[in-house]
């Protein structure tokens, strides 16, 4: 039912932009692992073995604070509509934050979003799909704009206000890069 790939086939290309949602996973050596569910147009394949991702601001910056003490990363994609499928990324992970070359180079793939925070690229050691059987049919109805708005309402002054206060430190106390 399984199956490993060393990259991003065209078929999986085509699976990954049919999806609404991603999940990440990531966990540093001690505390808490992380699982975020990811939407709205903020993924890109850069080649087959590398991703990139947009990060907005949000509640917490789990993903920079674990990634700072260590890079690996699990992305996980599933149907819920169609043929069933799951579909895992597993790689090491950089964040990159506006002061950085990086960013700059890839924040040209993204179509501007209030609240952009960082971008996460994602060097892909391996791929696994397995059947999806028991994941259920979900009909995607539309894209939540609350994020979007309430960003764009904050302004950027505001924005960055937010992220010292609520986005420099982990639920476990870890640094997050944000401010260096």
């Amino acid at each position: 039912m399984s199956k490993f790939y060393t990259e991003i086939t065209p078929e999986l290309q085509t699976f990954i932009e049919n999806q609404k949602i991603f999940f990440v996973a990531t966990a540093a050596h001690e505390g808490r692992i992380n699982l975020s569910p990811k939407g709205l147009d903020t993924f890109r394949i850069i080649n087959k073995n590398t991703i990139a991702w947009l990060n907005l601001t949000g509640s917490g910056n789990e993903t920079a604070a674990h990634l700072l003490k260590n890079n690996r990363m699990t992305i996980m994609f599933c149907a819920f509509e169609g043929k069933p499928l799951i579909l895992r990324l597993y790689g090491h992970a950089k964040i990159y934050h506006e002061r950085d070359a990086p960013f700059k180079k890839h924040i040209t793939r993204f179509d501007k979003i209030a609240g952009t925070r960082q971008i996460i690229e994602m060097q892909i050691e391996s791929l696994q799909t397995s059947c999806g059987y028991a994941v259920p049919f979900m009909n995607f109805k539309e894209e939540r704009l609350q994020l979007n708005k309430w960003a764009e309402k904050q302004g950027e002054e505001r924005i960055k206000k937010y992220q010292q206060d609520k986005n420099t430190k982990s639920i476990d106390g870890f640094e997050t890069g944000l401010l260096n």
